[in-house]
């Protein structure tokens, strides 16, 4: 039966408050400068991607009369409303941030954004030669007039629009000049680490663009277009990849759902870019009006902010920190297998090296004569990698190599597309997915003859083959072994690549066949056991709680008597601390110097505990329309580690914040008590495993009694 709405968080609102605290690390000066600045331009490509997704599927719910209100009651009129009423909070704050605090400190180190006005003779000459050679060649300027109509404004790109006079007829024109995205967009001009914005060079040359006419002024602006991806598909279709091929196409002209225009455009500017843009729209969609047109501080499109925050200055950016090699393939003339075959190896991310684990199980069963086949899901990748050279490599050898590749992954549709062709061209098996589920499960299988017979390796992980995010996203991956998750992810892959409806597995959980299931059975376990007075916990982290369903089951657990502790580091539904509700349940999350991404559950189980991780967060998205793998952690010596993981995010009083009951979210401090950072602790041991500061040295505000998670599930809690 549903809850009361008042009893779950509305989702968009709830991810606003989560890049509300993204942009507070760009405001905490315990955060280096540089980092700062990074925290600033995330917050702005947060708000991008938002803003394409979700505002834009709510405005196509109202234009299509959809009337879905979601569990939190509100409908999406009013979500829109109470969306444009918090985003115009947040990009004020964006704004003094930038503007009061930012970049007068970066002006202290050295580093300055400079205008065109500030510069000396011999400094115009150098940007009016770099104008002639780099930027004037690449440049089209487009007119608007009635022989020429108002041109397509791709998505995020930023233009100059300018008003021009001619002296001829006396006639007021106008024009957009796109500022290149292919060219640098911060020009230096002989000072270090000072830089003039691309707009302003153009602008203070648009005299070449429009000879002979009068430039009355410019003012730079910004459109976003929905972005999500829609597939026109029917059961008889069967080329999944030419499908998605031409839906990323036709996204290019999708509907505008946000103009940015920077302080001080012209009232007739703004009117003519809102009656232009809306000449556009599909007639379907809602009008353009002036509550769609968002003005910013001087610079727009600051996600390219990131650019600057890596520059090399070492005293204003985080200590830089080399990943280690798990201890048990340090022994470089023993092959992974063996140590693989010994016992599981659970790894830790960004902690635990990427290359010298995941690369180096791949790269391994590429050039092994032993191995037979290897089978992967590939959601997100990066470039020219070291895993899809193997795969490649492989295949070349005669290894049978299949590669599910995932499509449909939002926004690396067309990089995916390039890389099944590319591994399609080497002779790897590539197949694309369902077109009704998204595989965002990270898996890979390797199939080898020992000297004893065929066995199977297997890796899971939570996070991406990417080796990039693997240096700034916290993950987990397990490298094993064990026959019944090779034989399930055997299943997994046929399911992938052939025609199956199996929905029993031996070990894992398996979206959408049996994780909702399994998960709720053992939330139930756990409120049964408090019942009856066994020791009962549960401690659940993920990116990512806002199924109904799995809530409601918390709700009940807590009122059972069961102890949860949540670590959902974005959205969050359930609302905690609600007396007779939920006043056993504590969320916090945890925004920091790495993205935590890792997703790991466990159940105290009667003092028999059980520790699961993988792809999946408790999402309807993940239970019903993915296929997910999450993997129990079978080899009870491994338990220790994720414990100590779990118990240094719980006691963090430095990165965490506490949710409150009405949505609100406030950081802990730490006052006069030892600081537990979760991301400096860990860099110092991969699993957290040092002592914590006792129960009267945190206290209250850190949440946390000194005692290990495992020892606390073993003692009955004071109410069972």
């Amino acid at each position: 039966m549903p809850l009361d709405p008042s009893l779950y968080i509305n989702r968009e609102l709830s991810w606003l408050e989560f890049n509300a605290r993204v942009l507070h690390e760009a405001f905490d000066p315990r955060n280096r400068l540089l980092e700062r600045l990074k925290f600033l331009s995330i917050f702005s490509t947060n708000l991008d991607e938002f803003y394409m997704v979700r505002v834009a599927g709510l405005r196509r719910q109202i234009a299509a009369g959809v009337q879905h209100v979601p569990s939190d009651g509100m409908t999406p009129t009013e979500q829109l409303a109470a969306i444009t009423k918090r985003v115009a909070e947040l990009m004020e704050q964006q704004r003094k941030c930038l503007y009061d605090f930012l970049l007068p400190e970066l002006e202290q180190h050295g580093i300055k954004l400079v205008g065109m006005n500030e510069l000396n003779h011999e400094e115009w000459q150098r940007l009016d030669h770099f104008f002639e050679t780099d930027v004037f060649p690449v440049l089209t300027p487009l007119a608007v007039d009635p022989g020429h109509p108002f041109p397509y404004i791709s998505n995020l790109s930023l233009s100059l629009a300018v008003q021009i006079h001619d002296p001829e007829t006396g006639a007021s024109r106008f024009a957009r000049v796109k500022v290149p995205k292919s060219l640098p967009r911060w020009i230096p001009f002989g000072r270090p680490n000072q830089f003039v914005p691309l707009e302003q060079v153009i602008g203070a040359n648009l005299g070449a663009l429009f000879p002979g006419m009068v430039i009355r002024g410019f003012n730079t602006f910004r459109v976003t277009r929905y972005s999500d991806l829609e597939l026109a598909h029917s059961d008889e279709d069967d080329d999944l990849l030419t499908i998605i091929e031409e839906s990323v196409f036709q996204r290019r002209f999708a509907e505008v759902v946000r103009v940015e225009v920077e302080r001080g455009t012209p009232p007739d500017l703004r009117e003519l870019l809102l009656a232009e843009l809306l000449e556009d729209q599909p007639p379907e969609m809602p009008a353009l009006t002036e509550s769609d047109l968002v003005e910013t501080g001087p610079l727009l499109d600051l996600g390219d902010l990131m650019w600057l925050a890596t520059l090399d200055v070492p005293a204003l950016r985080d200590t830089p920190f080399v990943p280690v090699t798990p201890p048990e393939l340090k022994d470089s003339s023993r092959s992974i297998f063996d140590a693989i075959r010994e016992k599981d190896i659970l790894v830790h991310h960004p902690f635990d090296s990427f290359p010298a684990s995941v690369e180096n199980f791949l790269t391994t069963a590429a050039v092994d004569p032993n191995v037979l086949a290897i089978k992967m899901t590939l959601y997100r990748t990066s470039g020219d990698t070291a895993i899809v050279q193997a795969l490649t490599e492989a295949a070349q050898r005669g290894k049978q190599v299949a590669v599910l590749i995932e499509l449909q992954a939002r926004f690396d549709e067309v990089n995916n597309i390039t890389w099944a062709r590319t591994l399609e061209g080497f002779g790897v098996h590539v197949a694309y997915g369902l077109p009704g589920l998204k595989t965002h499960t990270k898996t890979v299988l390797v199939v080898r003859r020992d000297s004893d017979g065929i066995r199977r390796y297997s890796h899971i992980g939570s996070g991406n083959y990417n080796q990039h995010t693997a240096r700034i996203y916290t993950d987990l991956g397990l490298l094993t072994a064990s026959p019944l998750i090779g034989a399930d992810l055997t299943d997994i892959f046929n399911a992938l690549t052939g025609f199956s409806r199996q929905s029993d597995y031996r070990t894992l959980l398996v979206a959408p066949a049996n994780m909702r299931q399994r998960f709720t059975d053992m939330v139930k376990r756990e409120a049964a056991n408090a019942r009856a007075g066994k020791p009962a916990r549960i401690i659940a982290k993920m990116n990512a709680l806002v199924d109904p369903e799995m809530i409601q089951h918390l709700y009940e657990a807590s009122q059972a008597g069961v102890d949860i502790d949540l670590i959902v580091r974005g959205i969050c539904c359930l609302r905690p601390g609600i007396p007779g509700v939920s006043d056993r349940i504590k969320v916090i999350s945890i925004v920091g110097r790495f993205l935590e991404h890792s997703r790991i559950y466990y159940f105290a189980n009667n003092g028999d505990e059980e520790l699961y991780f993988g792809s999946a967060d408790w999402m309807p998205r993940n239970f019903d329309r993915r296929v997910e793998v999450i993997t129990p952690i079978e080899d009870r010596s491994l338990h220790p580690r994720v414990c100590a993981l779990l118990e240094t995010c719980v006691a963090d009083n430095r990165q965490a914040w506490d949710l409150a009951s009405d949505g609100t979210y406030t950081q802990r401090k730490p006052g006069t008590r030892p600081v537990v950072s979760t991301h400096e602790r860990l860099l110092l041991n991969s699993w957290g495993l040092l002592p914590l500061p006792s129960a009267h040295e945190n206290g209250a505000d850190g949440s946390h009694d000194g005692q290990p998670i495992a020892a606390q599930s073993a003692v009955p809690t004071s109410s069972s």
